[in-house]
């Protein structure tokens, strides 16, 4: 409409007369609106800024090219929707707007047809502060950032344009406000991916996926819609320190089902199950006997692990690594990697155990030990270790003898073996017992000397009045010795009454007495002692 129309219009007379000469109240004619309607109107003109549409009103409304979304496609005498904004304005204009009336005639339409809860399609508009703007059809609702991605906050700038399935959160009819979520239907898609490949897996079943993510203890693999734990143990056969050493994010990989929940939706993978067991057929390859070449791949207080083959490993115990160095440190012998020849000592295929020895492929000390140390044999050697009831003595590398206590001394009571010796002494002594199935050496001390209990009966009969020294006294008599390191028992029933009451005070420690010899015994080294009959 030019300027001269608009100045027309308004001039002209709303009364006039029709054909007959009767007056017409055009205002009459007109339709009774109101501001925030959404009615219908025709395009009268079109130009490149404006779109110029009547609505049967005394004055037409110029609504932006732009709300059209371009004017291609629109032509003179189209119906369209607006939304009266203002009936009149100050020039007597009505203003109209399309996109209001696009925006009131969805949100009708939406809200009839969708509620809180409901998915629909939305395209994303722009990007604004906290979020994002979508277009609901013909509506726009807030995507707030915290609902745009499965997990945390992602590059709103990405969504831009795109178009996907929201979930309403939240309408509020008085505000004309919607509030949608994009990571409800994400969670949603998740969980029935989650519960279609759950209800299609089977135990055993092989099946490809992606490694995800690695941690100390394995690793989890993506099987299109739902991980599965693929653990170190179920890596390989052979031993994995780390899973970095099979695996690494992004892998494709074959793995096999061992276990899944549906309650839980918890599946376990292995890996090494698509190899064959090495310990399926192990007694077969390594027998036990048979000696074979290893790698040390573990070092213990206890002993060392060794790898005889890639998944079997051998534990060779401390007490297997050497004829003659007894209870070293395993780390002072070996380390990591180095090469070892070793004997299969045992196999238990059910526990995956074998036990392995490094002694046994050198030469045994104890083989014909009998022939060079035949009982009787006097031999020396180094007191190497002291225990409560003997000391250890190395003959010769990788041969021990013990000599026990009761075999330190003829006449005098050993109770420890410090006692009589100590480490690294150099001693003599006499071989016992040779056991070479046992692998034991019994060595005595004491047999390097005359038992001097053969002549004690010989010098003193019966009836022979000793003089001794008070060693000790007990509750039952006093002990006396009459020779060195010979003692006899002085007991309260060979004294008199007053002697045997109060035995410390009577026989102190060093008291010289005279006594009688009542009886020797030679083989069990004992000497019965009386005051009787002594004046």
């Amino acid at each position: 409409m030019t300027q001269e129309d608009q100045v027309n219009l308004e001039t002209l007379d709303t009364q006039s007369t029709d054909a007959t000469g009767l007056q017409i109240d055009y205002d009459a004619t007109f339709k009774n609106f109101k501001e925030g309607e959404v009615v219908k109107g025709h395009v009268l003109r079109i130009t490149e800024a404006s779109v110029l549409v009547d609505i049967g009103y005394k004055s037409e409304g110029q609504i932006p090219a732009y709300e059209f979304r371009g004017t291609e496609g629109l032509a003179v005498g189209d119906e369209v929707d607006v939304y009266i904004e203002e009936v009149e304005d100050e020039e007597g204009a009505c203003r109209l707007s399309r996109r209001k009336a696009e925006k009131s005639r969805g949100w009708e339409q939406v809200v009839s047809q969708y509620g809180e809860g409901d998915i629909m399609k939305a395209r994303v508009a722009r990007k604004v502060k906290g979020g994002l703007m979508a277009d609901l059809g013909g509506v726009e609702a807030f995507l707030p950032a915290s609902l745009a991605f499965l997990k945390g906050f992602g590059n709103l700038n990405l969504l831009v344009g795109q178009e996907f399935e929201v979930k309403i959160i939240k309408i509020n009819p008085q505000r004309h406000n919607i509030i949608v979520s994009r990571k409800d239907v994400l969670e949603k898609e998740k969980q029935e991916s989650k519960e279609k490949v759950i209800s299609e897996l089977e135990v055993g079943v092989v099946r490809s996926g992606v490694v995800k993510n690695i941690t100390d203890f394995g690793a989890f693999v993506n099987l299109g819609g739902i991980d599965g734990l693929l653990h170190i143990t179920d890596m390989s056969w052979g031993r994995v320190n780390h899973p970095t050493e099979v695996l690494k994010v992004g892998d494709k990989v074959d793995v096999q089902i061992l276990s899944f929940d549906k309650e839980s939706m918890k599946v376990s993978l292995g890996l090494k199950q698509l190899q064959p067991n090495p310990w399926d057929d192990v007694d077969m390859r390594f027998p036990i006997g048979s000696r074979t070449t290893g790698r040390v791949v573990n070092v213990m207080p206890y002993g060392i692990f060794v790898e005889i083959e890639r998944g079997v490993e051998g534990l060779v115990h401390v007490s297997e690594m050497s004829w003659s160095k007894r209870n070293a440190n395993p780390g002072d012998l070996f380390k990591a990697e180095d090469q070892v020849d070793v004997m299969v000592l045992s196999i238990d295929k059910a526990s995956q155990k074998i036990s392995l020895g490094i002694r046994q492929t050198a030469e045994n000390p104890w083989i014909g030990i009998e022939e060079r140390y035949p009982v009787g044999t006097r031999i020396r050697g180094t007191v190497w270790n002291l225990t409560d009831f003997g000391a250890f003595v190395q003959v010769e590398d990788g041969i021990d003898g013990l000599i026990h206590i009761s075999d330190m001394s003829w006449t005098k009571k050993v109770s420890h073996p410090r006692e009589a010796l100590k480490k690294g002494d150099e001693v003599e002594a006499v071989v016992l017992n040779v056991d070479q199935i046992k692998r034991k050496l019994s060595l005595g001390l004491k047999q390097m000397l005359e038992d001097p209990w053969i002549r004690i009966a010989e010098r003193y009969p019966s009836g022979t009045i000793a003089e001794g020294v008070v060693t000790k006294t007990a509750t039952f008599g006093v002990f006396v010795e009459i020779e060195s390191d010979i003692e006899g028992l002085l007991h309260i029933s060979e004294m008199n009454q007053d002697q045997a009451t109060h035995l410390d005070e009577n026989f102190p420690a060093e008291t010289k007495l005279q006594v009688r010899i009542l009886k020797i015994d030679s083989a069990a080294h004992k000497i019965a002692l009386s005051l009787k009959g002594i004046s």
